[in-house]
């Protein structure tokens, strides 16, 4: 019995991971998987695998292979990711951008540093009380896709744009936290005269997501802020 036990729980978890393969601009997905979103480490359909090291190099794009496509898009449209099995954890979501330096092939560019601003993210939604664990706190829960509105004010040209889906069920242990990530290929036209503020890869030792769990069980979080359409954040 403990053994069809220990299966099941495993199955449940494999069950539980997802990962975003193809981009979604105003509403229309790509036609394929891994077109303008780079191949990610894991493609087994049973482990589906996240990253949860903030201070690996795979918190950039998951260890991404090289990009083999391109998505044009004008500032100011909305740009999203497809999410395979749909978001199987609740927790926040965040969008990051990187500009790919004049002269970088952006199907190679690293995007190593501290190159990347926060675009976007759909967190919770909070009230009175501490944060729960169902779709009503945390809105992109069960979605089949995820998006944000590209900044009208960010400069035009190539970015790589990474989504961060990060679960929150584990994440009262140190290094529980689990972030499912891709990062898409995109090259923005229409653009302003922006400076968005760069940050480190994302969350870090030195930048932590802070996540709290009180005696009722549920969790509270703060993340840093987006970067504005005029600049600020």
């Amino acid at each position: 019995m403990k053994l069809i036990a220990s299966m099941l729980l495993l199955a449940a978890a494999a069950h539980a991971h997802y990962k975003f393969p193809r981009l979604i601009v105003n509403g229309q997905p790509e036609a394929a998987d891994w077109l303008s979103v780079r191949r990610t480490k894991v493609q087994n359909s049973r482990d589906n695998g996240a990253v949860s090291d903030v201070n690996s190099a795979d918190f950039r794009c998951f260890g991404g292979s090289p990009g083999t496509a391109t998505t044009t898009l004008a500032a100011g449209d909305t740009l999203g990711f497809v999410a395979s099995s749909g978001i199987m954890h609740f927790g926040p979501c965040q969008f990051y951008m990187a500009r790919v330096p004049d002269g970088a092939d952006i199907n190679t560019w690293e995007a190593d540093g501290a190159v990347w601003f926060k675009a976007g993210s759909i967190s919770a939604v909070e009230g009175n009380g501490p944060l729960g664990g169902d779709e009503k706190t945390w809105p992109a829960y069960h979605k089949n896709d995820v998006s944000f509105v590209v900044p009208k004010n960010v400069p035009s040209g190539k970015y790589l744009v990474r989504v961060e889906s990060i679960a929150l069920h584990l994440a009262q242990n140190p290094g529980g936290a689990q972030f499912y990530i891709s990062c898409g290929q995109v090259e923005i036209t229409g653009g302003g005269d922006g400076t968005p503020g760069r940050c480190a890869q994302s969350v870090s030792l030195d930048r932590p997501l802070l996540l709290l769990l009180d005696q009722a069980g549920a969790f509270t979080c703060r993340m840093g802020v987006s970067w504005h359409a005029n600049g600020q954040s």
